[in-house]
């Protein structure tokens, strides 16, 4: 999506749009957003990344008339167990396992926001990078969808290259991070690129949701709003 000022936006499945953090956008960015047909914007992040830098662009109150921004982490903060695994943050596919063990209750909530949110419009959903927890839930939208596993890996791919350009020409935001080279690059989204079917075909969305809690009325409104064509 080329929203103005948008880092790695893109359309996932049905209404469903994911980007990197929020605040990068413009306020000519949040009107095309609205345009697209944006109504709730799903931040994936804990409360304390849920902040404006200086170098973000001012953007008043009013740029979000008629948006609604829900707060629905995908993982508990300073939780030990998972840092244990994962490090400071999710930035592979190969935890996002122990994401659906430890965080059940938290993906269901982002699913219960998107079922909330399916009658007003389309949804945006974004973390930091707009790569891993946006990634994780996106590949679970893209299974509700009923995409092939080629298009759930591409998801992927294509968000990690997104954000891996930013870091070419803006640099990476701290030291775990850093611009890689197409060599470096492409083994490793081929492999993180499987790794990510691996996980929702062994995950079972719908099965998922339902065991932990999502009604299946909410399901319904959910699939609606992922199903091909739903965009708005």
């Amino acid at each position: 999506m080329d929203w103005d000022g948008a880092v790695n936006a893109w359309h996932v499945a049905g209404g469903v749009y994911r980007m990197g953090r929020r605040e990068w956008l413009t306020e000519e960015g949040w009107r095309q957003a609205y345009d697209a047909g944006i109504r709730t914007v799903v931040d994936l992040r804990n409360a304390a990344e849920a902040r404006r830098r200086d170098t973000d662009p001012v953007v008043s109150a009013a740029a979000l008339h008629g948006m609604e921004v829900v707060a629905a982490p995908t993982e508990e903060a300073h939780h030990a167990q998972f840092a244990a695994l994962t490090g400071p943050y999710l930035n592979d596919p190969a935890y996002y396992p122990d994401n659906a063990r430890l965080f059940p209750h938290r993906l269901v909530a982002v699913f219960r926001a998107f079922a909330d949110a399916a009658d007003r419009g389309n949804v945006v959903l974004h973390c930091a990078a707009g790569r891993d927890r946006s990634g994780l839930v996106a590949a679970m939208v893209q299974d509700l969808a009923g995409d092939p596993d080629h298009l759930i890996a591409e998801g992927y791919r294509r968000a990690a290259r997104g954000i891996n350009e930013r870091y070419r020409t803006h640099g990476p935001p701290h030291d775990r991070e850093r611009y890689l080279d197409d060599d470096e690059l492409a083994p490793l989204l081929e492999q993180r690129g499987k790794a990510v079917v691996e996980f929702v075909r062994n995950l079972d969305t719908r099965t998922y949701l339902l065991r932990n809690g999502l009604s299946p009325a909410e399901l319904d409104a959910v699939l609606s709003l992922c199903a091909p064509g739903a965009a708005r």
